[in-house]
């Protein structure tokens, strides 16, 4: 059974309670989701639209930190099909415009937009036994694109979720939380990370929420 977490609460990835390696970490799945609360609409709302009915793009991104607690390699920047120049290609950050890591051993399967359907909305996928040791540990970031000009936030999101699922599909943990009036305003999530101990890999549910719906406003703590 997935051990569900509070915020601040840590669990060893690969064993159980008792100590026993029981979870093969070779491919972990690192799963996101989350729903859009439906809001009430008076005529007025009816008649002009109601932003809160728009679509909700949240994007999960991964930071790759060293012993030092940064991301080293900010990666090179590329021009885009639309001649667009964008930084952070094929580097330690994972995330819409550099989905796979160089190694190949962490890479982000696609872009969900609306959060619709069940299960995961957004996956990342982590070789945890085939990362370098030079990567001590991996903070996941969900944030919703243009959440400021939109005035989409947190606070309206429901039933989010952070889980790691080991390599034979079973789910080890989760985090959950639902948007409520502490997260109005706050267009970014800092979920969790995961982290090397004592030859294994620890879960920490963080929680941590920024009012950037940039992540890269939350990368320059890691810089």
């Amino acid at each position: 059974m997935a051990i569900n977490l509070q915020k601040g609460q840590t669990i060893d990835l690969r064993k159980n309670d008792h100590g026993d390696a029981i979870h093969d970490l070779s491919t972990v799945t690192i799963g996101l989701g989350w729903d859009v609360r439906k809001q009430e609409g008076g005529f007025f709302s009816k008649l002009f639209g109601n932003s809160q009915d728009a679509e909700y793009d949240l994007d999960a991104i991964a930071f790759l930190l060293d012993a030092n607690g940064k991301v080293a390699n900010l990666g090179k920047t590329m021009r885009t099909s639309d001649g667009r120049n964008v930084g952070l290609h094929e580097g330690d950050v994972i995330f819409f415009n550099s989905m796979r890591h160089p190694s190949g051993h962490i890479w982000l399967t696609g872009d969900n937009r609306t959060g619709a359907g069940d299960g995961d909305d957004e996956q990342i996928i982590v070789k945890l036994n085939s990362l370098d040791q030079r990567y001590q540990r991996i903070i996941f970031v969900v944030s919703i694109y243009q959440g400021q000009r939109n005035n989409q936030h947190f606070g309206l999101i429901e039933n989010a979720f952070i889980r790691a699922i080991d390599t034979n599909g079973k789910e080890i943990t989760r985090y959950s939380l639902s948007g409520d009036a502490t997260l109005n305003g706050m267009c970014s999530m800092v979920f969790a990370e995961v982290y090397r101990k004592d030859d294994s890999w620890k879960f920490r549910a963080l929680g941590e929420p920024y009012q950037t719906d940039s992540f890269v406003e939350i990368l320059k703590k890691y810089m």
